[in-house]
């Protein structure tokens, strides 16, 4: 039997999943990774502590499955889209105010670019329709002008800028190539390549030179073979030399290959709930939403126009409102709360959340926006926490359905959404998406969607699959569905989701009057 590793390298971990040809995990092993915080809004990871990671987590799955090195056919990466700075001999370069040449990663969630990305947009160039308009400082250009322009030493010293996701793969195999999803997703590579002119016109036009060697000559769809594992890399990993290493994707897209097998792609959206959602639509057309990036050709789907909603903080901030109390004793108090009441939704009808804590990604597009909540009293007991708990899970959903209605007023048809992550493990967040959203939710037989959409380029690297949707269609199953419950709970929503974007106006009043 031939196996195929996927390692996912999130904000707080790097993962490591076996799977066979059918798409059966056999074994997974995880192992943190250390965020560095210097500043309000910063954030910053080590490449070597991220390679440490997730070698040891290699490992690890390969000890617990009892598997030999030689049985892993094909190894595919996948990753937070986040800034890695490479020098000479490919030593990390540091992206800190504190200086550490250790701390040479910008997290994705990382917002210290916002005025840069102001200002980007400020050109209106035509590349950032692309974007669904406007460029966040959550992707890689504005903080390359952040970099030229607050740390210049080290951006003149960087020989190599990477996104995450493609500085596994150059780790690995010594080639440098780029990912057609990280270029496009989160560079402004399109379907007709870099334009030059954007980024002479941003104040970033010495990154032109050299046909972009800085941060991209090379760039090639996931799924295609990178190369195979140096005798370094092998040795670290535990694995054999010359294991083919796919080209590398983002770990959300990830998740959307893990989820879409042997679904119709253009009716189904892939949600990825974890730190922060990232929800999926392909078209067979170029489908245009202002506020939502994309579309992107074959960024995530080969042959497929990706359109790419978001939101900011879910997961992380389900974790703030929890304040260390397990999700499963939260849930179990609004089980015995809800005997009192018709739904348990009902339970936080007079307590309104807007989850824009740390800004929305889409489709306001607007990172300066923040956090606000209704209806809060001096009780502070275990019910009332529980209710505040319910509320924000709730505004996180009607934050997916904003996305939708945004998606599908431009043109998508949406009837389904294929759902992974670690919060779909929370019934109740699973539930109140599909009420609020009204859509059925679909989740996979493997639950590690993302581990598995990693392992199926593996798959296709290795030459085991011709294509990534045929690797797709043998390895990607369904599992359990929660149908929307209609009704009383579905009128209920509506008057929510009234409250929800009615939020919204509010802060800008507020703004306006303090203006």
């Amino acid at each position: 039997m031939r196996f195929y590793l996927g390692v996912d390298v999130g904000t707080h971990s790097a993962r490591a999943g076996i799977f066979d040809d059918a798409g059966k995990m056999h074994a997974s092993a995880a192992r943190e990774i250390q965020v560095f915080r210097p500043a309000p809004q910063y954030a910053e990871h080590s490449s070597e502590d991220i390679w440490r990671a997730v070698c040891e987590a290699t490992r690890a799955a390969l000890a617990e499955a009892k598997l030999q090195p030689e049985s892993i056919a094909g190894i595919g990466f996948d990753a937070t889209c986040s800034l890695v700075l490479l020098g000479e001999g490919d030593a990390p370069v540091t992206v800190s105010p504190t200086g550490k040449a250790e701390q040479n990663v910008i997290v994705w969630m990382d917002h210290r670019a916002v005025d840069q990305a102001r200002r980007i947009n400020a050109t209106k160039h035509d590349v950032l329709k692309y974007v669904g308009g406007t460029i966040s400082p959550e992707m890689q250009t504005p903080k390359l002008l952040w970099l030229a322009e607050n740390l210049p030493k080290s951006f003149a010293s960087a020989k190599r800028f990477l996104d995450l996701p493609d500085f596994l793969s150059y780790r690995a195999t010594g080639n440098d190539v780029r990912s057609l999803c990280t270029t496009v997703c989160k560079w402004t590579h399109t379907k007709d390549g870099w334009d030059a002119s954007f980024f002479e016109r941003v104040g970033l036009g010495v990154l032109a030179k050299g046909s972009f060697e800085r941060i991209g000559k090379n760039v090639r769809p996931m799924g295609e073979r990178a190369g195979g594992l140096t005798e370094a890399a092998a040795r670290e990993m535990g694995l054999a030399k010359g294991t083919a290493v796919s080209v590398s994707i983002i770990d959300a897209h990830a998740g959307g290959l893990g989820l879409l097998g042997g679904a119709d792609l253009a009716t189904r959206l892939a949600l990825i709930c974890g730190t922060s959602s990232c929800a999926m639509g392909v078209s067979k057309d170029a489908i245009f939403v202002p506020g939502v990036w994309g579309p992107y050709f074959s960024a995530m789907v080969p042959g497929m126009w990706l359109t790419e909603g978001g939101q900011s903080a879910t997961g992380a901030l389900i974790d703030h409102v929890a304040r260390g109390v397990p999700i499963a004793k939260l849930n179990d108090r609004l089980e015995a709360l809800s005997a009192n009441v018709e739904f348990p939704a009902l339970l936080a009808k007079d307590v309104h959340v807007l989850p824009d804590h740390h800004g929305n990604r889409s489709p306001r597009a607007d990172p300066t926006l923040r956090g606000m909540i209704s209806g809060l009293t001096l009780d502070d007991d275990e019910d009332t926490h529980a209710i505040e708990y319910l509320a924000t899970v709730q505004a996180i959903a009607h934050g997916a359905r904003h996305v939708i209605d945004a998606m599908r007023a431009a043109g998508h048809v949406i009837e389904s959404i294929a759902m992974c992550g670690g919060d779909t493990k929370n019934p109740v967040f699973v539930r109140e998406h599909a009420d609020v959203t009204g859509c059925r939710i679909v989740l996979p037989k493997e639950p590690e969607a993302v581990m598995l959409g990693a392992a199926i380029l593996g798959r296709v690297a290795s030459g085991d699959s011709s294509s990534v949707a045929e690797a797709m269609a043998a390895m990607c199953h369904a599992g359990a569905i929660v149908e929307p419950a209609g009704g009383a709970v579905a009128d209920f929503h509506d008057k929510k989701h009234s409250v929800f974007l009615r939020m919204y106006d509010d802060q800008m009043a507020y703004r306006e009057l303090m203006r």
